[in-house]
């Protein structure tokens, strides 16, 4: 069943920043004790210098979708300011997924944590490794909900 999930970081209006860029990140998780994850994950953002969590949405769980084969997933959703590039946040992302121990074993596999960049700043990126805006956003309500309901 959907559910939507308060935390104490979730939603949660942070901190203004001084760091030149602002990104919106999806984050996902459908292996374990996610929310409990998520928490973790904030409190590891938080404390890192290149970061700034300025704002966090509701979580939301939902049905998976392209692999159905699996358990039900956790969304949620987070602004961040960074002086990372586009592709400096890509790889510091990918390294967090790891930390938190992801295995990628098959697209769409069921995942530990799954983080996207969804927007940077204003601008469009379309290469092999990074496109953004995340070309599916808008369809996905594991985006959507937790957009909507960030406030």
């Amino acid at each position: 069943m959907k559910q939507i999930i308060k935390t104490t970081f979730y939603p949660a209006k942070i901190k203004k920043s001084n760091k030149k860029n602002k990104a919106l990140i999806g984050v996902g998780c459908n292996i374990g004790n996610c929310v409990r994850r998520f928490k973790k994950l904030y409190l590891f953002l938080s404390s890192h210098p290149h970061i700034d969590i300025l704002q966090t949405s509701i979580i939301y769980k939902n049905p998976p979708f392209g692999y159905l084969n699996q358990p039900w997933f956790y969304n949620t959703i987070m602004v961040v300011a960074t002086d990372y590039s586009p592709f400096e946040l890509l790889n510091f992302l990918l390294y967090v997924e790891k930390k938190f121990g992801r295995k990628r074993s098959f697209k769409n596999a069921p995942r530990t944590l799954d983080l996207d960049i969804i927007l940077y700043n204003n601008i469009k990126i379309k290469r092999k490794k990074l496109i953004i805006p995340h070309p599916f956003y808008k369809k996905r309500d594991s985006v959507l909900v937790p957009l909507a309901l960030k406030d």
